[in-house]
């Protein structure tokens, strides 16, 4: 650290520099720069020189808030000085990198070729409750194939057991029905699911036959069904269930990884616990390796429509036509009414360990997390788990909430996730293999058994961001190809599945 600089001014029109290590209070920051009236914490912000209270306060050279009292240079700027709104009369800047070309990925990983023409990533067999009635059913049938047991199926990864808190006590034809059905659907036929086992109680609204008709799916050899009420009850349930579950991992065992090209390949970029250093590290790399994989002719999904909530101007100068752009902002309109309606607000965020990783408003916890989408053309918006057709970069309208935002991507196609933490995550979902990039070194030594690659070695500079963005491509293709993650050597992934409930239950 001691050839690294202590601070970093992200942008020449920023009125902040961001803390690379902890500095004291009375050190002078560079050879004509303040001197610090406070401690600053690594990842935390100072102020360059004077602004007037109600200025805007700028970070990556655009607007990360306003100044709610004078700011001196030198001091410590955070929620106790800086609101999270833009001044009235500062147009925010729309210089999006749109249309950043690549250097072009084209390849091969080895994936497992299906049916419907998708290649994946993994090859699980899933057991898809219905309704939260069947959940503990496909819990016990989960529990009878333990690790020991499965080894007996080589080319099978394991069970994705999916259960969940709904599929009852709403409308027919409802948004939540609606919703719950998209997602539930996109799981079954997904392309890291070999065979699936659908288990309903007999007598819910998201019966069997609504959820297979509405997703177009037909059962067959690759695809039972099973309801316990006619089956006789629990137990009779139970070991149905592992007997056709058995004869879906022989099924299952058939396939074979084989070359697939990387246009396959559709990635979900996620970022959880982000701190002071996401924006500057993990988040950019993933970008710049986001566009290797769209120049290969793949798919990025961004999600967390209230996390890009102040830089969505970013994403709307990307905006590949007029219907793209009104379709993301119809997204965000619906968002504005439906937090109203809720007695909330979009600015109800950062988290409490977002705020002690050094982001101080909602505008600057997006700024930074919009950079995990790269710089191509945005080509499509779509809904909550609806399944995405185009290649390149995508959003997906959906929560900030992880493992709910995450639940919507592999729904809607996603083989692949990528996860950025600075604060740390223990995040996996199954069936889709998630990496995990830290963001600080201290997160990375901390809970080294849990993430993939330190993007810290930039703030060490071990690695140039074209370096990290290059590695962190590397590593998705091998992931993609069946290296596997932290995530899941640790096992994680079987109740990170939550579908995203709305609508009124009755």
């Amino acid at each position: 650290m001691s050839d690294t600089p202590a601070f970093l001014r992200l942008h020449p029109g920023d009125d902040v520099a961001v803390a690379l290590a902890d500095l004291a209070a009375g050190e002078r920051v560079g050879t004509d720069g303040p001197v610090l009236a406070a401690p600053i914490p690594a990842g935390h912000k100072f102020a360059l020189s004077p602004i007037p209270a109600g200025a805007a306060v700028r970070k990556y050279g655009q607007v990360i808030g306003t100044a709610s009292t004078d700011i001196d240079p030198g001091a410590h700027v955070h929620v106790h000085n800086l609101e999270s709104r833009v001044p009235e009369g500062v147009a925010a800047r729309g210089d999006g990198d749109s249309g950043r070309a690549r250097a072009s990925a084209a390849g091969t990983f080895e994936g497992f070729r299906r049916d419907h023409g998708r290649a994946g990533t993994r090859n699980y067999v899933a057991i898809v409750a219905t309704v939260n009635c069947s959940a503990t059913v496909v819990r016990h049938i989960a529990a009878r194939f333990p690790e020991t047991v499965l080894a007996e199926w080589e080319q099978v990864d394991g069970l994705c057991p999916l259960t969940h808190t709904t599929g009852c006590g709403m409308a027919d034809g409802s948004e939540g029905l609606e919703l719950l059905q998209r997602t539930l659907g996109g799981y079954i036929a997904h392309p890291n699911v070999g065979a699936a086992l659908v288990i309903g109680l007999g007598c819910e609204v998201n019966d069997i036959d609504r959820l297979l008709a509405k997703s177009g799916l037909v059962p067959g050899e690759r695809l039972r069904t099973m309801s316990i009420q006619a089956i006789g009850g629990t137990r009779a349930a139970i070991d149905e269930g592992e007997r056709l579950v058995r004869e879906l991992l022989d099924v299952a065992n058939r396939a074979r990884r084989q070359p697939a090209p990387l246009s396959d390949l559709c990635l979900a970029l996620q970022c959880g616990g982000s701190d002071g250093f996401s924006g500057i590290t993990a988040n950019p790399a993933l970008g710049l390796a986001a566009d290797r994989l769209v120049a290969a002719g793949g798919t990025v999904v961004l999600s967390e429509t209230p996390e890009i909530h102040g830089a969505e101007h970013l994403l709307l100068a990307r905006a590949a036509s007029d219907a793209v752009a009104d379709a993301l902002r119809a997204r965000l309109s619906w968002w504005d009414d439906y937090v109203a309606r809720h007695g909330a607000s979009l600015d109800n965020n950062p988290s409490p360990g977002n705020l002690a990783g050094g982001i101080s408003t909602i505008l600057e916890k997006s700024l930074g997390a919009v950079m995990k989408c790269g710089g191509t053309p945005l080509q499509g918006v779509v809904r909550y788990a609806e399944r995405i057709e185009q290649p390149g970069f995508v959003f997906m309208d959906g929560p900030g909430y992880d493992p709910c935002s995450v639940t919507g991507e592999i729904a809607s196609g996603a083989n692949l996730v990528c996860f950025t933490t600075g604060r740390g995550s223990v995040f996996g979902a199954k069936p889709a293999p998630s990496v995990k990039l830290a963001t600080n070194p201290g997160v990375a030594g901390r809970m080294a058994e849990d993430m993939d690659y330190d993007c810290g070695r930039i703030l060490r500079g071990e690695r140039s961001l074209d370096q990290a963005g290059e590695a962190i491509f590397e590593l998705l293709v091998a992931t993609a190809s069946g290296r596997r993650s932290a995530s899941e050597i640790n096992g994680l992934g079987d109740f990170e599945f939550v579908p995203w409930q709305l609508g009124a239950v009755l």
